[in-house]
């Protein structure tokens, strides 16, 4: 009897505790939910996300083409994970990375003309790897990059950046300017863990564009040329520019204009032939560094016929913003702002 009675007392105390560790089990269980489901709101609200890898990443197009280069093709590329290190060529990109808050960013194109927004990248924690046009590949390579991103200018040293690291291209295609641009930001966005902040900016060019698309409409006709050292180009829909008509809104005087990077050439006669309304002129001569004399040498006799000049609507757009550090979510949205301010 005795025996009987120590045993079944044991067996409920074997119960008790098999129920108390059973409960503190759940507890802890709930805990941990608690505290994932909580860090999962705090980064919600913060407007962070965790990117999805290993991720596969498509360029902004399939392939570039150049007199230098001839036609290059450009790869998926796979990450296993977030890149920590970045290397970036193009400015427009940099710019959205920059507009996004990016981290990690460890080599810019310090060697040519940073843009005046960009002025931070200057500094000397960001390394260089050269210039537009030429890349310091050893000293790339030191750096140990994880991800290098390049755009047009960059094409020709493709497979030599390739061995280096994964190269992904960002750039913008002249016959589709604003939808490669709009693919680069959502790249960013995406490898990032940048979508909140991307709609939120992306928002300020609704009203943006609706503003300038009205101001358009005010005018019958406009051209948009290029300056660089007393020498004039053209551009048309199709071409490098063409998103001021086609997304502004604004009429072209003509589209008998070949499609070049650079435009057509283009003489004062033949705009004083066309006559437009408004002319827009990039200063390229001052985004690449040179003395430029544009006010003087557009308006000479020949200019000062048109109505463009008559009306006081010349418009001198920023050369280096134009010219070089276009394709970003702020230099996008300060190319409208600038139209905006002289003609309103």
């Amino acid at each position: 009897m005795k025996k009987w009675l120590l045993a079944s007392l044991l067996v409920a105390m074997f119960l008790t505790l098999a129920a108390c560790s059973s409960s503190e089990e759940t507890k802890t269980e709930e805990k941990d939910t608690t505290a994932t489901e909580e860090q999962s709101a705090e980064t919600e609200v913060a407007g962070e996300q965790s990117p999805a890898y290993p991720m596969t990443v498509s360029s902004t197009v399939a392939s570039s083409e150049s007199e230098e280069s001839g036609t290059v093709n450009f790869e998926d590329v796979t990450f296993d994970k977030m890149p920590e290190k970045i290397a970036v060529f193009d400015y427009g990109f940099l710019d959205t990375l920059d507009a996004l808050g990016v981290e990690g960013i460890v080599g810019v194109a310090k060697d040519s003309n940073l843009p005046s927004h960009l002025q931070a990248y200057s500094a000397d924690e960001y390394k260089s790897i050269g210039n537009l046009k030429e890349p310091l590949l050893e000293d790339i390579a030191e750096m140990a990059p994880d991800v290098i991103f390049i755009s047009g200018r960059q094409s020709a040293f493709y497979e030599e950046l390739k061995e280096i690291a994964p190269v992904v291209f960002v750039g913008t295609s002249q016959d589709d300017y604003w939808n490669t641009f709009l693919a680069s930001v959502d790249l960013a966005a995406e490898m990032f863990g940048k979508e909140a902040e991307a709609r939120e900016y992306l928002a300020k060019f609704d009203a943006a564009l609706e503003e300038v698309k009205t101001l358009a409409g005010n005018y019958d006709t406009s051209l948009v040329t290029m300056y660089n050292e007393g020498k004039l180009s053209g551009f048309a829909t199709n071409s490098r520019f063409g998103y001021i008509y086609d997304i502004y809104g604004f009429k072209p005087v003509t589209e008998d204009i070949e499609a070049s990077s650079h435009g057509s050439n283009f003489g004062f006669e033949a705009i004083l032939e066309f006559n437009p309304q408004v002319l827009f002129v990039i200063d390229r001569t001052a985004a690449t560094g040179g003395e430029s004399n544009i006010e003087a040498d557009m308006e000479n006799d020949i200019v000062k016929k048109t109505e463009a000049y008559k009306n006081n609507h010349i418009i001198y757009l920023d050369g280096p913003l134009w010219y070089l550090s276009g394709g970003g979510l702020q230099s996008e949205l300060a190319k409208i702002e600038e139209i905006l301010a002289e003609l309103k």
